[in-house]
């Protein structure tokens, strides 16, 4: 179902057997599972290589540090067999840069696929007030612009970001090429939590995000399948 490939599920659970049943549940009904910093502090990279090893995994742990330590943390994230993950583009093109130069030597070596190489842009939990009080004075989707042609400039392949970003991203970036991955992904059933900027799947999609990260609305819901059938009839809508 190409409606069950756009979906990316957010395993933010508590133990490592919590996540394994929910991939057990779902994994035959969406198109890769998040690991994020709770469960990966939790389980660590023995459990990311374990579910790698069956299914697509986008390692969320948003690397920002010197490129040097990006850059060795990228090596490893991709010999445990991650389809992606990703780093802050806020940490400039040099770490980018040289992530993804000796992310892709090792890959080519060891005889591996290079994962996809994402950069963060503003979290979705982030207002106007927020890049206030860091000292940025833009606006959000000038500053997620200007994140996003920078990674792009980089060597990425694509960035996380807002779906209300996703056009701005669009027009800096050219085409359609560049992947945009959006969190902050809420069906209309369900409630906003503590993200700030959301919309709902479907206008996602028409806005032109490629993968939806969708945590909280699935993993919550009494029928984990049910509430995914749900947001299916949301996207059908959008093609």
């Amino acid at each position: 179902m190409e409606s069950a490939r756009r979906i990316i599920v957010a395993l933010d659970v508590e133990t490592a057997d919590e996540a394994r049943s929910v991939v057990r549940e779902l994994k035959d009904e969406v198109g890769a599972f998040k690991v994020g910093l709770q469960l990966f502090t939790v389980a660590g990279p023995e459990f990311v290589r374990e579910i790698a090893a069956d299914h697509r995994i986008f390692l969320d742990l948003k690397f920002h540090d010197i490129p040097h330590t990006v850059a060795k943390a990228g090596i490893e994230a991709a010999r445990l067999g991650v389809w992606m993950f990703n780093m802050h583009a806020m940490g400039g093109s040099e770490m980018m840069q040289t992530a993804v130069n000796e992310v892709g030597e090792v890959c080519d070596k060891e005889g591996f696929d290079r994962p996809l190489i994402i950069g963060v842009t503003i979290l979705t939990s982030s207002d106007a007030n927020t890049l206030r009080q860091i000292g940025i004075e833009t606006g959000i989707a000038t500053q997620v612009s200007r994140l996003a042609q920078l990674a792009k400039g980089s060597g990425l392949d694509g960035v996380v970001a807002s779906p209300m970003e996703v056009a701005a991203i669009r027009a800096t970036t050219g085409g359609s090429e560049f992947l945009v991955v959006t969190p902050g992904v809420r069906p209309e059933f369900a409630t906003v939590d503590d993200q700030k900027r959301v919309m709902a799947p479907r206008e996602a999609l028409l806005e032109g995000a490629d993968y939806l990260v969708i945590g909280r609305p699935i993993l919550n819901a009494p029928d984990r399948s049910l509430a995914l059938r749900r947001i299916y009839e949301e996207i059908d809508t959008a093609r």
